[in-house]
């Protein structure tokens, strides 16, 4: 664990951060786990390597990648899929109160779950956590053109994907409600 004199200097670099990785951390635990429960982990675990991090500016593109290992190891350790999918469209029900949408959300997010996980994240982070453009060139290490190149190939597979499952709600209108459910 650090020690007790990183920690001021950690609340420090993180609180401006805060929301945006809460907003995150929503849009990919739902159905995993509570979003409350990945922002605790992901904060303990980076200010046990605040010591360790060299670029404090960086502080929040670190913290999205921890909280993509904790969701991925998290996701490896569940028994069973099927159970993860079913606990998923119940949670969504819930929410919802319609189990046409929450089915149609649930198959947004198992698209999104076959995308590469460069444009999967970019996804999430622009059009569900409400990052711009050029936050998510800084978080990728990449350019604003490959951001949007991304997410052009991000939603095209998508559509490719859902036009399969024959449900009525395009793309848009998934992410949108998938979007204000979270919040």
């Amino acid at each position: 664990m650090a020690n007790t004199s990183a920690k001021p200097a950690f609340l420090q670099w993180y609180e401006p951060h805060h929301q945006k990785l809460v907003r995150y951390c929503r849009s990919r635990a739902f159905g995993v786990m509570a979003a409350e429960d990945l922002v605790q982990e992901a904060v303990l675990a980076t200010l046990a390597n605040w010591e360790n991090i060299k670029d404090h500016d960086k502080l929040l593109g670190y913290m999205i990648g921890v909280v993509n290992n904790l969701v991925r190891n998290h996701r490896r350790r569940a028994p069973f899929r099927a159970q993860w999918d079913e606990q998923q469209l119940q949670a969504l029900e819930s929410r919802l109160g319609d189990a046409a949408t929450a089915l149609d959300i649930s198959y947004l997010l198992k698209a999104i779950d076959q995308l590469p996980a460069k444009q999967a994240e970019a996804l999430q982070l622009y059009e569900i956590s409400g990052f711009k453009i050029k936050e998510i060139a800084a978080l990728q290490q990449s350019s604003e053109g490959a951001v949007k190149t991304s997410l052009s190939r991000a939603r095209q597979q998508l559509r490719q994907t859902l036009a399969e499952d024959g449900r009525r709600l395009s793309v848009g209108e998934r992410l949108s409600i998938y979007a204000s459910v979270l919040l």
